[in-house]
């Protein structure tokens, strides 16, 4: 038989609901976006286990051992509030997007790498070759600058064909 009242009334306050989401969803944002590494586009295992161990560590601060359905759901939309919210103060607001985002990482400057980014970030010179590759590039001199964006994808912007990459002469004098 079904236990109706155990299955959609909650256990536990809605307010406690929200203020427990709320808490436990900014604090998880603020660790993913200002501790963890952002690396190129790639998810290894490593990554995903990161992912499921925080979400089950986590579990317990977001839910209290929640059991009745209208408790998850309104968890859930308070998460999901919260990502829009976020989402969209970033869109509003330039300050906040370079808050919440970080900005692009270069990585390859005229055709050098920038070793202290790459350090930083831990990305190896051949993980940023093989991104480039991916890109067509088969040697650094052909990239003018190359970023890691906050998504973790590397955006390149080549040398044209036809540009000189070194500055242009400037005229003769008297001329």
């Amino acid at each position: 038989m079904i236990e109706w009242a155990e299955l959609l009334i909650p256990t536990h306050s809605v307010a406690e609901i929200i203020l427990r989401g709320t808490v436990m969803y900014l604090s998880l944002f603020a660790i993913l976006r200002f501790v963890m590494v952002r690396q190129t586009s790639t998810i290894g295992i490593a990554d995903i286990l990161v992912i499921v161990v925080i979400a089950d560590a986590a579990q317990n601060g977001f839910a209290k051992e929640y059991k009745s359905i209208t408790e998850g759901i309104i968890l859930v939309l308070t998460i999901v509030f919260w990502n829009l919210l976020l989402n969209w103060i970033s869109f509003r607001f330039g300050i906040f997007e370079r808050l919440l985002s970080p900005p692009p990482l270069p990585l390859v400057s005229q055709g050098k790498m920038n070793r202290r980014n790459m350090r930083q970030e831990f990305i190896t010179e051949d993980e940023l070759k093989s991104q480039l590759r991916q890109h067509g590039i088969s040697e650094l001199k052909e990239v003018k600058r190359a970023c890691l964006e906050a998504n973790g994808e590397l955006s390149v912007i080549k040398f044209d064909s036809e540009e000189d990459p070194k500055p242009p002469k400037s005229p003769a004098k008297g001329v």
